[in-house]
């Protein structure tokens, strides 16, 4: 397993998507340009539109469309591992969409689906947010590996639910793309996201929106790296931007062995 540069990307997107893919291409570029060989893209980035329902008239057919080739080809030109964020596909139920993280390699090629499995619903302080109205749930509990890492995915609300991600153990680094609202992510993201990198002794690449939209919406930003004794290596508050840090795996080793909680488990 080798030593990997890590980038995360936080984007403020808007309801305007040919906007997004180049706000997208350009950030993975500076990616690559500060020697990422991982790129994390957030939730949402082609779209985040004035209502919940806008994303319906942009969902792809799985393989085709302009946002899996804006991701393919942003991968092949910058030559590294690209995990998509998430965009809508297409489902099998009228009214509803799939939100889909999906990772190219450094070819372009498709290494990896994850269909987000738990759908953030929240009501209070005169917000209210239903994504079960608008997405069909994913069915499967993802698997990816890449450079030799073992890896966990997971998406926004997944978070929540630590034994989704016991149920991809072992790994090694776990990634997460998300648009956390601001409400719940002061309140929880952090907590939240080290607390997964600790009980799992992995590194966690969490990337979010983060700022004020179109809509009016805001979402929370603060995107991390976290390594796996919960240690924060970069965060990115709020804005548009790139964070990078390097994941060692003779760090990974270190934690693992000092205080071997992974080999320890008995349920």
């Amino acid at each position: 397993m080798q030593k990997i540069r890590a980038a995360v990307i936080q984007t403020v997107s808007s309801a305007h998507p040919e906007s997004n893919i180049r706000t997208m291409r350009r950030l993975v570029r500076q990616a690559a340009e500060a020697g990422a060989d991982w790129a994390v893209l957030p939730e949402y980035w082609p779209l985040m539109g004035h209502s919940d329902s806008d994303k319906l008239a942009l969902a792809e057919p799985f393989g085709a469309g302009r946002f899996q080739t804006a991701l393919a080809e942003a991968a092949a030109e910058c030559r590294l591992i690209l995990f998509g964020g998430t965009i809508p596909l297409q489902s099998g139920e009228t009214g509803k969409v799939l939100n889909t993280l999906l990772t190219y390699g450094r070819g372009g090629e498709l290494l990896g689906r994850y269909d987000k499995i738990h759908l953030f619903g929240y009501s209070g302080l005169g917000e209210r947010y239903a994504e079960a109205d608008t997405i069909q749930a994913g069915a499967s509990v993802p698997q990816l590996a890449a450079d030799g890492w073992k890896l966990a995915q997971g998406i926004c609300y997944d978070l929540r639910f630590p034994e989704f991600f016991r149920a991809q153990s072992p790994f090694d680094a776990l990634v997460l793309p998300a648009a956390f609202t601001y409400t719940t992510g002061k309140a929880h993201w952090e907590l939240l996201l080290r607390a997964r990198a600790v009980e799992n002794q992995c590194y966690v690449l969490a990337a979010g929106q983060g700022g004020r939209h179109e809509s009016g919406r805001r979402t929370f930003g603060h995107s991390m790296i976290i390594d796996p004794w919960g240690d924060i290596l970069a965060v990115l508050p709020e804005g548009e931007g790139v964070i990078t840090a390097d994941l060692d795996p003779v760090r990974l080793s270190s934690v693992r062995t000092r205080m071997p909680a992974l080999a320890h488990r008995v349920l």
